[in-house]
């Protein structure tokens, strides 16, 4: 570990936390800053890495994003990790061509996999359950690793023929009744795991935006169009058209990115947008372009109180102010209060479980030092005497709490306690190339 990760960086970077936060704390990121590089990546013989969720044997395109871009910001002073966080970006960039609908693979064409009854029988594929996220989030790890470390060299291969994939994935499933050759069924009495209408989904009309299968927890989408997915997709746009225009001199690419981007934005702004009796206009979170719409928000990133920290909406945006006012209220189905604590979870988990990741995105776009430090304390001391950052935990009873080890949560507590430190993830997207 001390190659990549200094000893003494960790001790310096965990006595500031520590002083600022308290013992628990420190000893909490302390903990999560070593495990998730000690015990995640695989480095394979060709410098690609593949990274376990933790105690899922698997990769996840958004999760192996979330756990590693948290060490962009300790790059000056443990530099050997500019390759690791590059051989990330190279695994999820080839998985991407091998099948862009796929949201976890395996390390090798195992056959492992989540359910052995799924309709794909690829043996790369432990799962796939198609989320407009899983493409975003590589796209945004690859533009913040060339913000932090100044290099166009790291991206390998794979990345602008992937990038030209997405594109195109996303301009397809713009017409998903019509287009699109995605199914997926699962053996299952859960409507949570498979796809109404033999696979294909719940019925949507065309909007300008891209149809997601599943959300960010891999439950099935209630409707279509998942509305922080598709402002989260055209940020990732942006990034896209950058790429193209200043390393693979491809304009074409450019143009279609800024195009779809721009058609994504304007699909949210004439469907996602809804009026709410006591907040206003606001986002919702997911529509179907028929007049249906879900107000609400998941715990799982890309979500409406997210937004901010994907570049995807400013924190001081009118219409994120009322939409975080909302999902931050009992008028979230999905919000809970108890006597340990109060946040939002997901039908992912059981009913009254709080997500640390939703508590820590909280804190984040809270702009307010006190409550990163009430939060991480909070957490800490939901650990259930575990020293870990649980999937998510029961608001009145901390005890009962699901995943043993999930590195997602161990790196946005980490991130937010690195926040306390003025390290900010976000700062990569508006400070100078280095």
């Amino acid at each position: 570990m001390d190659e990549l990760l200094p000893t003494a960086l960790v001790d310096d970077l965990t006595d500031r936390v520590t002083r600022r936060a308290g013992e628990r704390v420190g000893a909490v990121f302390a903990r999560a800053l070593r495990e998730t590089v000690e015990r995640t990546p695989t480095v394979r013989p060709d410098g690609t890495v593949f990274v376990v969720t933790g105690d899922i044997p698997a990769m996840w395109l958004r999760d192996s994003t979330a756990q590693w871009q948290t060490y962009l910001l300790l790059l000056d002073r443990a530099p050997a990790l500019v390759d690791v966080i590059a051989g990330v970006l190279r695994t999820q960039f080839a998985a991407i061509r091998h099948d862009p609908y796929a949201n976890a693979f395996n390390d090798g064409p195992t056959g492992r996999c989540h359910e052995p009854g799924d309709s794909s029988d690829d043996p790369w594929l432990w799962e796939r359950k198609y989320e407009v996220d899983s493409l975003a989030f590589p796209v945004l790890l690859a533009h913040r690793l060339r913000r932090a470390s100044g290099r166009d060299d790291l991206l390998g291969p794979d990345a602008h023929p992937a990038m030209r994939a997405v594109v195109d994935l996303w301009r397809l499933e713009q017409d998903h009744e019509k287009r699109s050759p995605y199914r997926f069924v699962r053996p299952t009495d859960l409507r949570s795991e498979t796809l109404d209408r033999d696979g294909l989904g719940t019925p949507v009309a065309r909007t300008g935006m891209t149809w997601s299968g599943f959300r960010p927890s891999d439950d099935a989408c209630e409707y279509g169009y998942n509305v922080p997915a598709n402002l989260f997709a055209a940020r990732a746009l942006d990034h896209v058209a950058t790429f193209a225009r200043e390393v693979f001199a491809d304009p074409a690419l450019a143009r279609d990115a800024e195009d779809l981007a721009g058609q994504l934005r304007a699909g949210v702004a004439a469907h996602g947008v809804v009026d709410h009796p006591d907040h206003g206009r606001v986002w919702a979170y997911e529509v179907d372009g028929l007049g249906h719409h879900l107000l609400a928000d998941d715990a799982n990133v890309p979500s409406l109180l997210s937004l901010p920290l994907l570049g995807a909406c400013a924190a001081d945006d009118p219409l994120y102010v009322a939409t975080r006012a909302l999902v931050l209220s009992d008028a979230n189905p999905w919000f809970h209060r108890g006597t340990a604590a109060t946040g939002i979870g997901s039908p992912h988990t059981p009913d009254r479980y709080v997500w640390p990741i939703a508590l820590c995105v909280q804190a984040l776009t809270s702009g307010s030092p006190e409550e990163a430090v009430r939060t991480l304390r909070l957490v800490a001391d939901c650990d259930d005497g575990t020293g870990r950052v649980h999937e998510g935990f029961h608001v009145d009873d901390p005890s009962r709490w699901t995943r043993e080890w999930f590195s997602w949560a161990d790196s946005t507590f980490c991130e937010l306690a690195l926040s306390l430190l003025g390290l900010r993830v976000t700062d990569l997207d508006r400070s100078p190339r280095r």
